[in-house]
């Protein structure tokens, strides 16, 4: 039987190739996966980009239809008020009021 002498080696001891080899030039198919890859990637960015772009348009439209409402009702507040100023409402007079509380229905 032999007497082993010296450091017991181990797994880090073990020479490997691995890390120094160029992966393009020895696996070909791997680059072009990879290339494939980044391309539907990029494509899928791309559809995302124009979905929100999308519904920011939708949410500008929303905006300005909001701020032409709000115009509107504040034109026909300032209107009424106009008209309520020398309406008997304002004069002292009351108005009409239903009281049989509240009907609900369901």
């Amino acid at each position: 039987m032999a007497i082993l002498t010296g450091t017991p080696r181990g797994l880090q001891d073990i020479r490997t190739l691995s890390g120094k080899v160029d992966q393009a030039s020895s696996h070909p198919h791997k680059a072009y996966m990879r290339l494939s890859c980044l391309e539907m990637e990029r494509w899928r960015r791309g559809e995302e980009r124009k979905s929100a772009a999308h519904r920011i348009k939708n949410i500008d439209g929303r905006f300005e239809e909001i701020d032409a409402e709000e115009a509107r009702i504040l034109q026909s507040l300032s209107e009424s008020k106009k008209d309520n100023s020398s309406s008997a409402f304002c004069q002292g007079s009351q108005p009409d009021r239903d009281t049989g509380g509240f009907k609900i229905k369901y």
